[in-house]
């Protein structure tokens, strides 16, 4: 396990701020009152290692079948629904399968590929800070979104990924540009502080979905769906 680089200025500042504050806790410790000083101590190094907890990067033993579309987030399926309301301007009209996965501050909050992926569209969307509980977050709050063309087992089709920000998540990660290409499992950005991630894929016979809603996911080994092939 080790430490998101996207959280380096908050698990490294954290830190620091940590440090000084378990510094204070020893000196008062040792020169005005044992308990009070120890307790401050204490405190401190707790909140860096819950600060710390939350940018964890679990190591993940990706699939090598070909086949299969992976989890992009960690968390638990909310809603899966077929919608042309996506509002993703590169498939304009076309229905894609939604899958909605909501992120609470305990889980991994990194963003994996759920494919091969060339990457041909990216757009970030201002919004509300909704609770990701809420089912008009999707719509109203703060997202980017990324998609291109999904390379699975020989076969080509359309994939997007959305991240979503929620009521205590304020900044969205996401490093690819279009023209990049992302493996499957690859980690490419990260939600800080609860939030929810939507995967998009095409409807139709040749796509099969593997999850259903209430189910726990994990990012980069979960298979959200399978190609018929």
């Amino acid at each position: 396990m080790k430490l998101a680089k996207h959280g380096k200025r908050e698990w490294f500042g954290g830190g620091l701020i940590a440090l000084a504050l378990a510094a204070t806790g020893a000196g008062i410790a040792l020169f005005v009152h044992l308990a009070t000083g120890v307790v401050i101590a204490v405190l401190a190094g707790t909140a860096w290692l819950a600060l710390a907890a939350f940018f964890r990067v679990p190591n993940r033993a990706i699939p090598s079948d070909p086949g299969l579309i992976l989890s992009p987030a960690d968390g638990v399926v909310k809603d899966i629904e077929v919608t042309t309301d996506h509002g993703i301007e590169l498939y304009e009209g076309k229905p894609l399968l939604c899958i909605g996965i909501f992120l609470s501050v305990l889980d991994v909050h990194v963003n994996r590929a759920p494919c091969d992926l060339q990457v041909e569209y990216r757009k970030y969307k201002e919004g509300r800070f909704l609770d990701a509980r809420n089912p008009r977050c999707a719509k109203e709050n703060e997202s980017l979104v990324i998609a291109g063309t999904a390379h699975v087992g020989g076969d080509t089709f359309p994939v997007a990924v959305r991240q979503v920000s929620g009521a205590i998540a304020r900044r969205i990660v996401c490093e690819p540009q279009p023209g990049a290409r992302l493996k499957k499992g690859e980690i490419y950005g990260m939600i800080k502080f609860g939030s929810r991630t939507e995967l998009y894929l095409p409807t139709g016979e040749l796509i099969i979905p593997a999850v259903e809603i209430g189910q726990k996911v994990r990012s980069g080994t979960t298979v959200m769906a399978r190609t018929k092939n």
